[in-house]
């Protein structure tokens, strides 16, 4: 497989699981109404099926999905909650996304 197909479908599955995550999130602590948590399951639904599309084994895509969540999470909070990460946090997300090429990519 290819390395773009397997970065996007990674991004995919983070997008599902942070958005399906902040729906319920949002339902369950922001009041929004119960639709908002009915979305984020069936978003999560997504995010369960996405990772089977990847072609290394169970262990290896989730360890290498966690670098992805780690990155993607901080986006997602600077992009919609406003929190702008700091030098910490992206050179913690650069070591991990570093783990995700040594796991996923490194030539075997």
């Amino acid at each position: 497989m290819p390395v773009t197909r397997s970065v996007v479908l990674f991004v995919l599955a983070g997008l599902c699981e942070i958005g399906g995550g902040w729906l319920m999130w949002q339902w369950l602590r922001g009041g929004r109404p119960a639709g908002w948590g009915v979305v984020g399951a069936a978003v999560l639904v997504l995010y369960g099926i996405v990772p089977t599309l990847q072609p290394a084994s169970f262990g290896r895509t989730y360890a290498t999905y966690g670098g992805f969540f780690i990155a993607l999470s901080l986006l997602w909070g600077w992009a919609v909650d406003g929190t702008v990460p700091d030098g910490i946090d992206v050179a913690g997300a650069i070591v991990a996304l570093g783990g995700v090429a040594m796991i996923m990519y490194w030539p075997r």
